[in-house]
């Protein structure tokens, strides 16, 4: 019993305690209960897994989830060290990544299938027992499938090598196959490793854009057993979409024609193209729209001639409409300071040039047909009613309701989880190393105050239903947090989508980067910020992603001494050109930390039928001395708190402030 407990401090909390004692009824039940905690708290902490910048590769993304960066396939290897040959392993690692699959190449050739399903059953088994060893009981039952929950118990918790169990564990798994539920059973069994090898999945952001199913990898989230979200400028530019911001949905749609990628559109929330595709054949049916064909793998596009000529018409009629919708915003937000952002105004339409900075220089495609020279910024009538058509598809798609809904639930601007400090993009500074202060609505924010400041507008955004300036001004920030200078999802000097596009000069494309991706690399200026943030710990980190580390450079991914990690990598396969890898992730284990760096994944297909593991190599970033243990993390710290309540409940319960009490008073 905790010796601070006395009969005011009892006092002071009786009515909680009173609450507490409808859960807990009696010194019994009590005691019971902080006996349990107290077991939990000295089992080895979770495995936590880190993913930053996905960016709709859900094949990679599944893959890496499967195989949790390949923790199962280590397992396996430390299980059948000495017992199975390699390519025995790496069949079993197949099955447990992709059992329906696997199941059907092996029924088809395996001359003895009830002798294969006795051997494949027992080594599930194994690994089974592997993984839940650090769980209690109560959780493994709770994440086992109903169907085979008491069978999975028996096998889990009784030793084939105890004599008198032996013969018990063999008649189990015998029957499971006399019984032709092997299959099903195999399948259970691989989809309850997959879950029991990582605790934790925390996505660093940016699961939207470039790659085609970010509306898968939203599908599998959604159902995911235990998960957290640090939003990315990709994905609140979706959550500004689906909140009718038509800046917002301009972008959305430019980005997935530039990419190729109409599936997350059309078949993932069945948002209707029609009348822009119908806009841009009329407007640009005799436009070669050549700077504007899309981003697509040669080898691996489905897109005929005609279909990619249609989508760059598209491509540039969304562009052009996205140019004028940002401009209404720009000048009706003058605090925004995005004037430089206005460009139309600077065309000269007869000589196919634009004025910057006092400087000329030529366009690269001359054909500006729905531009108004005397309002260059104003929709034509058919503009406005096809952004209208499609915002009301946006608004309206059940799915995308669904999947935003996921995104609000689970996610936020920032997490503070176990001594790390996660969140996507940056935290605005000075050059000197102080936090930049911004001014929103009038007031200053800078730091943490900041990011919670921007959270809360954000929702604010999608969920406030009523007309008013708080709804109206959070509509207009949700787009400024893609491309504003001073936004903590992107921290750069401007948005160069117009000069990337027509102008043939690196110089105007150029995006300077915020003082912070510069000053991250410093060790005491990563203490500050996990002070702001009220990080503590012995061996505290940030976490982020958004800019891709350039291994193919040799830039380092562990920065200021170990302080701050970037996870991503390229998952997304235009940037694997640019970094020579696909991607980071990160595992925080009992042990410590290990940093993932991975090859290209190459199908699903390839992984099934033949064993194509990603290739990853392993960096050890920090391994503790001791095994970290529940009580170590934030978990614990929340159990300790519930212990000492229920050992004040137990002080009330023995000298008389509370009453025991039969469940069924209650």
């Amino acid at each position: 019993m905790t010796k601070d407990i006395t009969p005011e401090y009892v006092l002071g909390d009786l009515r909680y305690l009173q609450l507490l004692a409808r859960s807990f009824p009696t010194v019994a039940d009590a005691s019971t209960e902080i006996i349990n905690l107290e077991a939990i708290l000295n089992l080895p902490k979770g495995t936590e897994h880190f993913l930053s910048d996905i960016h709709g590769e859900y094949q990679a993304f599944n893959h890496v989830l499967k195989n949790a960066s390949g923790a199962i396939k280590r397992k396996v290897n430390e299980i059948f060290s000495n017992t199975l040959r390699d390519f025995e392993k790496k069949e079993l690692c197949t099955l447990i990544y992709y059992p329906e699959q696997k199941l059907e190449l092996v029924r088809c050739k395996e001359p003895d299938l009830d002798d294969w399903y006795l051997i494949t059953l027992n080594q599930l088994v194994r690994v089974c027992r592997n993984v839940s060893s650090k769980y209690t009981r109560s959780k493994v039952r709770k994440a086992l499938p109903k169907e085979f929950s008491y069978i999975i118990q028996e096998l889990l918790h009784e030793s084939s090598v105890e004599p008198n169990k032996s013969a018990y564990v063999d008649q189990i798994i015998r029957t499971i196959i006399s019984t032709g539920r092997a299959n099903d059973f195999i399948i259970a069994m691989c989809n309850l490793i997959q879950r029991l090898t990582i605790d934790i999945l925390h996505v660093i952001g940016d699961i939207y854009d470039r790659g085609p199913g970010a509306h898968i990898i939203m599908d599998t989230l959604c159902d995911y057993h235990h998960f957290d979200i640090q939003w990315g400028n990709h994905d609140v530019l979706w959550m500004g979409a689906a909140s009718g911001n038509l800046g917002s949905i301009a972008n959305v749609i430019r980005m997935c024609l530039r990419f190729g990628n109409l599936a997350t559109l059309e078949d993932g929330y069945g948002i209707n193209l029609l009348p822009l595709a119908t806009f841009a054949m009329d407007v640009y049916g005799d436009d070669p729209c050549d700077l504007f064909m899309p981003k697509t793998n040669a080898s691996d596009s489905t897109f005929d001639e005609k279909t990619i000529r249609l989508i760059s018409q598209m491509h540039k009629a969304i562009t052009i409409i996205q140019f004028k919708l940002e401009g209404e915003i720009i000048r009706r937000r003058p605090e925004f300071e995005m004037d430089d952002r206005l460009l139309l105004h600077h065309i000269d339409l007869k000589r196919g040039t634009i004025t910057l900075d006092g400087k000329e220089f030529e366009l690269k495609d001359k054909n500006w047909p729905t531009i108004n020279p005397k309002d260059p910024y104003a929709l034509s009538i058919e503009e406005e009613d096809l952004i209208r058509r499609i915002q009301h598809s946006f608004e309206y798609s059940e799915k995308l309701k669904k999947h935003m809904r996921c995104l609000f639930r689970h996610g936020s601007m920032y997490q503070v989880c176990n001594s790390n400090l996660l969140f996507h993009a940056s935290v605005p500074m000075n050059a000197d190393g102080t936090l930049k202060s911004i001014r929103i609505e009038g007031q200053e924010y800078k730091g943490k105050s900041l990011l919670d400041k921007v959270d809360q507008l954000i929702r604010t955004a999608y969920f406030d239903s009523e007309d008013s300036p708080e709804k109206d001004f959070a509509m207009d920030y949700i787009w400024y947090l893609w491309g504003g200078k001073d936004s903590p999802l992107f921290d750069k000097s401007k948005m160069a989508t117009f000069e990337r596009a027509f102008i043939d000069d690196k110089a105007v494309q150029k995006e300077e980067k915020g003082a912070y991706y510069t000053l991250r690399e410093e060790e005491k200026v990563c203490d500050m910020l996990l002070d702001e943030f009220g990080v503590t710990g012995m061996h505290r980190h940030i976490i982020n992603g958004h800019v891709p580390v350039r291994s193919i450079e040799g830039e380092n991914p562990i920065k200021a001494n170990g302080k701050l990690l970037v996870i991503d990598g390229g998952f997304s396969r235009p940037y694997h050109a640019e970094t020579g890898i696909a991607g980071y992730t990160l595992v925080y284990h009992s042990r410590g930390f290990q940093l993932v760096q991975h090859e290209p994944f190459l199908s699903t297909d390839q992984a099934i039928k033949e064993g194509r593991d990603i290739r990853s190599t392993t960096i050890v970033v920090e391994l503790s001395s001791h095994r970290q243990m529940v009580k170590d993390t934030d978990k614990g710290t929340d159990l300790q708190r519930q212990i000492h309540d229920l050992e004040k409940l137990l002080y009330a319960y023995r000298n008389g402030f509370i009453k025991e009490k039969e469940r069924n008073e209650y």
